[in-house]
């Protein structure tokens, strides 16, 4: 389904992708190989999919509806509201930005049908942002045979830091593995406790985030290691299993639905551990959407790893995106979902702004393997290299006190390997004074 929103058009490979997953890609390679979605633009004097002299056209896959949607939807129009202020402003080299959303549910196969569209048919310059493990694992095959560049995929699964094999995708938020160090180095230093489990979706998000907790504490450090599938609200056997092995600090690496069903059903079993939990299922005022009026109580004191500006501060950019999304957004209050979508438009339009005045898809690719696009709104510089497609190098650390961020520590970097991880001492940036990246 394609809606529409304002003047834009709206239309996680995982090592443990599925065999229906991986069938969906081939399909879509094979689609790739003899379609009009082949041409990797630019170069040999053709003209360049997705560029006028006026216009500058990406996709992006989100979930505006299924079971990701009622935490992720915001993301989609943020981004539309940056593009919105960026066309006001008169672009990007005076091109105005058109960002076709198309809506896949959370659904692989949706997500293989909607990206084919937007490649072959729309024939954007690239795709941007697409959001979700298991869906965009469905296309990357696709989109490499298409040479279609793949910018800023919104997940932290360690799938899209796959230089050789996927020389055309990159990721942008801090990886799930990283985010795993950073939690478990944090909880070992200041978190009393003495029984450490875990509690994640079946998938790169809550295998690599174990991996990272992992990676600081042992291999044998967690008691418990539980999973759940997003297909599955029921997740009260996990629950008490943790319970019952006595977990009284539990890593999660969820998304906001299924934080919101732990937190809610902890509490319904008398079980109240300390929960440490990754960036992606943190947001307060999405777990508000969910919790209703039992949202602070369940949400105090949870910590979590945090990569964006706190909102309702003297931060410039969160005051900038604030402003753009009281003029170009529907004007609610400000969350973190939301400032997703507006932090990761920007680093779209840094890497747009980066490729030139007459951009191909090959001089993008190339300005962000160069180091073109700066950490911008993130705590920590981006790791952007020919060979390191990975995104953010880290996060902070935060606490919810009364449903509101409430940061614990400087920023922290660290590697997606055995690094330790340390305190970064880098100068934070200065947003541009029109709000648009030159």
């Amino acid at each position: 389904m394609k809606t529409t929103i304002g003047t834009g058009r709206v239309a996680r490979p995982g090592r443990r992708t599925a065999l229906a997953t991986a069938t969906l890609s081939l399909a879509l390679v094979a689609a790739a190989c003899g379609g009009p979605g082949g041409s990797g633009g630019g170069g040999g004097g053709g003209s360049v999919p997705g560029v006028t002299d006026d216009t500058i056209k990406i996709g992006t896959t989100q979930p505006l509806t299924g079971p990701a949607a009622p935490g992720y939807s915001r993301i989609s129009k943020a981004m539309d509201a940056y593009f919105k202020h960026v066309n006001a402003e008169g672009g990007i080299h005076g091109r105005k930005v058109e960002l076709l959303i198309e809506d896949d549910g959370y659904n692989p196969t949706t997500t293989a049908e909607k990206t084919r569209k937007l490649v072959q048919q729309d024939k954007v310059f690239a795709m941007a942002g697409a959001l979700g493990t298991p869906t965009h694992t469905a296309v990357l095959d696709f989109l490499r045979q298409s040479k279609v560049p793949d910018l800023m995929v919104s997940s932290g699964s360690l799938s899209w830091n796959q230089a050789e094999k996927y020389p055309n995708t990159f990721g942008w938020q801090t990886d799930y593995f990283r985010e795993g160090k950073i939690l478990a180095d944090y909880a070992k230093k200041n978190v009393d406790g003495k029984t450490y489990c875990s509690f994640g979706q079946g998938d790169d998000l809550g295998a690599d985030g174990v991996k990272g907790v992992e990676q600081i504490l042992g291999g044998d450090a967690l008691k418990a290691k539980e999973s759940y599938s997003p297909s599955n609200t029921n997740v009260a056997p996990q629950i008490g299993k943790l319970q019952a092995a006595k977990c009284d600090v539990v890593f999660g690496f969820m998304i906001p639905g299924f934080t919101a069903l732990a937190l809610g059903t902890s509490a319904q079993l008398d079980y109240h551990p300390q929960w440490v939990i990754s960036s992606v299922g943190a947001d307060p005022l999405s777990l508000k959407a969910y919790l209703k009026e039992n949202a602070e109580a369940l949400t105090q004191g949870v910590i979590a790893a945090n990569y964006l500006p706190v909102v309702g501060t003297d931060d410039p950019w969160a005051k900038m995106f604030t402003d753009i999304h009281k003029e170009y957004n529907d004007g609610a209050e400000l969350d973190y979902t939301t400032l997703h979508g507006y932090c990761m438009a920007y680093a779209i339009a840094q890497a747009l702004a980066a490729a030139g005045e007459d951009p191909t898809r090959e001089s993008l690719v190339k300005a962000i393997q160069e180091g073109k696009v700066s950490a911008g709104p993130s705590p920590t510089p981006y790791a952007y290299s020919e060979d390191d497609h990975s995104g953010m190098t880290g996060s902070y650390i935060s606490t919810i006190d009364k449903l509101q961020v409430k940061p614990l520590t400087k920023p922290l970097v660290t590697d997606d390997a055995d690094g330790a991880v340390e305190e970064y001492d880098g100068e934070a940036e200065e947003p541009p004074s029109n709000g648009v990246p030159e």
